[in-house]
Parts: C-alpha cells; sequence; structure tokens
C-alpha cells in the first residue's frame, strides 16, 4: 500500500495536521534523509515507477519533447514499471490518482498503462473539483463543489477502500497505488476543512526571507518578501494545511478497512511525496525544483510486518529504491539494470548486527529553467525559483558529513557547497572559500560525475559512496 502525496514538504507532517500519519510513525520507520531525484512531479514519479535515475529513464521534466507523459512513453518507460513486474506473482494491482503530467489532457484518455488490473487515473485534477477519471476504461466526469462528495480525495478514498474489499473477499494479495494531488496549488481543501487552522502562518526557519551568501545567478541577491507576498504565503500555508487534512482522513479510513479484513497485520503501508515544497525560503516565492532540503528531502514513513516501531532511520535513501523494495517484498528479483537499492534490510534489521554497509550520496538532477507554460510546476516563473541545469549530491554520513555540493551546466559552470551541520538554512556557499580544499573540489566534482553517469543498480551503488 503506497500513499504518494503530491508537494507534500515535511513541515505538513504534524500531529494537528496528519495524526494518522503521525501514528505511522510510531508505527513503523520514518526515514529523515530520504531524497527525490529531481525536486519536480514527473522525473521523481517516473523514478518510482522505474527505478531509474532521470537521465535513464529520458524524462526530465513536466512537458515538451523530454517530459511528461509523452516522454514516458516515448522512452519505453511504462514497460518497465513495479506493477508489470509484480503482476506475474498473481497479485492485484490498482493505480487511484495522479499519474503523469499529460496523461488524460486535454481530454481523458481510456489508455490503462501496463500492469494495472484497476485503474483509475486522472487528468489535471488539481481544483480537486471538475474533472474526469479513466475508472478502467471508462471516463467519468466528477462536478463541482454543489455536490461535496467530488472532492477528489475523499472519491479516491471511497474507491481505495472498495479495492481492498474486493481483494479481501477474493483472498487476492496487491498492491495498491493512492496519487493525490493535495497539496499541489491551489491547495484546495475539503469543504469541511476550509475553516481549520484560523491564524496559521507559513514556518519561519533560517533561511525564511533571508538572502544566501554568494548565491548562484539564477537565486541572485532578492529584495526582501512584501508584506503582500508574506500574506499569500501565509495563507497558502494554511490552504495547505487544511488539504492534507482529507489525505490524513483518507489513510485513516484504508487502515481501518485493513482491520475489518484482517489485513492490518501483514500490510506494508508506505507514505511519501514526490517532491517538497519552499514558501518563503531564500526569499523565494512557492515553488519547487531546486536542490535545496525544502525540496528534495521528503517524507518516507514505512509500517508493516517486523518493521520496528518508532524508528527513525538515517541512512541515504532515493525515490529509485521503491521499486526494488516494492518487488523485494513481492518476492520478484529486480533487473540488475534498475538503478535503486531496496531498502529491505533497512525495514528488517538482523539484531545483533552492526550497521550496514551504505550509500552516504545522493542524486540530485535537473533540467532547467522550466520555460512551459501551462505547466502547473511553473508557478510564478525565476520569483517561485527556476534554476538552471545542475546536478548535484546531497551528502550524510561520509565524509564530507551533513552536506550539498550542486554544480550548474551554465551559463557560468557555477558551484555551491553548503555545510547543512553548521548551516541548516543552506544560506552560506562556502564552495570558493578556504573552508573546502582544492583536494575536497576535486573529489566532490569525481562523486557528482560518477552519479550522473552510472547505469544500473551496482555501477550507481557505488557511486554513491558506500560507507
Amino acid at each position: 500500500m503506497f500513499v504518494l502525496t503530491d508537494d507534500l514538504a515535511w513541515n505538513l507532517v504534524r500531529k494537528k495536521y496528519m495524526p494518522h500519519v503521525i501514528e505511522l510513525q510510531r508505527q513503523g520507520i520514518t526515514f529523515k534523509h530520504y531524497f527525490v531525484a529531481d525536486s519536480l512531479c514527473c522525473p521523481s514519479r517516473s523514478s518510482i515507477f522505474t527505478g531509474l535515475f532521470p537521465h535513464d529513464t529520458g524524462v526530465l521534466g513536466n512537458a515538451g519533447s523530454n517530459g511528461g507523459y509523452g516522454s514516458f512513453q516515448a522512452h519505453h518507460d511504462q514497460r518497465k514499471t513495479y506493477p508489470l513486474a509484480i503482476r506475474p506473482r498473481r497479485y492485484w494491482t490498482s493505480f487511484l490518482g495522479k499519474y503523469l503530467n499529460g496523461y488524460g489532457s486535454p481530454k481523458m484518455t481510456t489508455v490503462i498503462p501496463p500492469g494495472w488490473s484497476d485503474w483509475t487515473g486522472a487528468g489535471n485534477a488539481y481544483a480537486e473539483f471538475n474533472y474526469n477519471l479513466n475508472e478502467n476504461g471508462r471516463v467519468v466526469h466528477y462536478g463541482g463543489r454543489s455536490h461535496r462528495a467530488n472532492y477528489l480525495t475523499d472519491v479516491l478514498a471511497r474507491r481505495a477502500t472498495k479495492f481492498i474489499d474486493r481483494a479481501a473477499v477474493s483472498r487476492k494479495r496487491f498492491v495498491m497505488e493512492v496519487a493525490t494531488f493535495a497539496p499541489h496549488a491551489p491547495y484546495t481543501p475539503a469543504p469541511r476543512n476550509a475553516h481549520d487552522f484560523h491564524g496559521l502562518k507559513a514556518p519561519r526557519k533560517a533561511a525564511f526571507d533571508k538572502n544566501n551568501f554568494d548565491p548562484p545567478l539564477w537565486l541572485g541577491v532578492r529584495p526582501p518578501l512584501t508584506q503582500k507576498q508574506i500574506h499569500t504565503i501565509d495563507r497558502g500555508f494554511r490552504k495547505r494545511a487544511q488539504s492534507v487534512e482529507a489525505v490524513d482522513r483518507m489513510i485513516g479510513k484504508i487502515e481501518d478497512t485493513l482491520r475489518a479484513h484482517g489485513l492490518a497485520s501483514n500490510t506494508y503501508i508506505f507514505f511519501s511525496s514526490d517532491n517538497g515544497y519552499h514558501m518563503g525560503e531564500h526569499r523565494l516565492l512557492p515553488g519547487k525544483q531546486t536542490a535545496f532540503d525544502t525540496d528534495i528531502r521528503v517524507p518516507l514513513i514505512v509500517a508493516g510486518p517486523a518493521v520496528p516501531h518508532d524508528r527513525v532511520e538515517s541512512q541515504v535513501v532515493q525515490n529509485v529504491d521503491l521499486y526494488p523494495t516494492f518487488l523485494e517484498l513481492a518476492g520478484v528479483v529486480p533487473w540488475s539494470s534498475v538503478d535503486g537499492h531496496s531498502i529491505v534490510p533497512l525495514l528488517h534489521p538482523a539484531p545483533g548486527r552492526h550497521p550496514l554497509l551504505w550509500r552516504t550520496a545522493a542524486l540530485i538532477e535537473h533540467q532547467g529553467p522550466d520555460m512551459y507554460i501551462g505547466d502547473p510546476d511553473l508557478e510564478s516563473g525565476n520569483l517561485s525559483g527556476n534554476p538552471t541545469t545542475y546536478r548535484a549530491v546531497r551528502l550524510a554520513g561520509g565524509a564530507f558529513g551533513n552536506a550539498l555540493y550542486v554544480e550548474y551546466s551554465d551559463p557560468a559552470r557555477e558551484r555551491e557547497f553548503y555545510d547543512i551541520d553548521a548551516d541548516p538554512g543552506e544560506r552560506y556557499n562556502i564552495y570558493y572559500t578556504p573552508l573546502l580544499t582544492p583536494s575536497e573540489r576535486v573529489k566532490l566534482h569525481a562523486m557528482v560525475a560518477a552519479l550522473s553517469n552510472c547505469h544500473g543498480a551496482k555501477a550507481c551503488w557505488k557511486a554513491g559512496q558506500p560507507h
């Protein structure tokens, strides 16, 4: 059971917004160093489906010749997905919600991607009302707010529980992914939650409304946020908190259904997001696509059979690792061409053994700037942060400690290095200072080059600097 949210950042995982998710943390493992390979919807989702980095999926954006659903098809990625690998093991496979940008646009298609035995695919449904669903090859329209039951997250919840009911009655093992549009802009909450959290404001952490020192050209030196902009950010954060309440309620209903059928004790539940979201940090308006932790470090919480309770795992994990993990849990051996590495050894730690040899570097690669009009993630252009093409490594646990290193390909081949232990807001770029030695710069470049050019599990694992 995999619940994938859209643009959900760590600052929304709070008891007052998502109590069922907090309880899931108590029942399982929280991965505090889980990173997406690109903080953008389609590249991230494509990596989850296939276990491949963006440089191997070929999906580098949300639109255009190398982005979205079209690029996913053009590179035959639909033939490399985890449900297609698992289904021969006699699993029922169900997908509900947001697939990839471009699917069902401008008119909902009746196409069902291979590998799924049950399909509820949505197109452009960010507003949560007035949308079409492809329900197993039949296009169904859901109307506006006048009928509150049309709220999309609630519709997905109902269809998810009905699928579990059918699987339980038929005594079928199943894999299900529920991919919500919440809390993506326009941050539409369920009508019942539209007045919650009066006066709530966005968190004011170290980088909020602060400039960076020695920033890259795309970020630059920015004027302070205006009071109007801060008010808009606060209002947006409040609506995001309201919108995830329905996601949390859905998780509770799914858990209740599993318990009612006696399936709770042998079902794994994964909770995550396709990317994070910044709101005012580095003087940026709401958006993503950067290599900062606000955008790339997202929740991954797992509970299930033999998974330790209330555990926080510090090992570096990436979204490409979900594919081989799902396969191993289903009893399938993934192809060696997959870039990711199963996290089952972390879910089922051997008692009394020393910590596992594990990677210490996560690859982040992004193609930019995003110039496609109509892309829902274009946001406010450079006001929200629209970086140029970069490749980066997010480090944790190795020789460089907790850090971020970024290389930009143009226009000046700039570099950034942030010591996150000393600078949790990632504001002080020390790459060009004596704090980083010439030999360390050489090692960082070699590391990012190895990861961004790796292909297959063995090579990508080695490039991740296991330690």
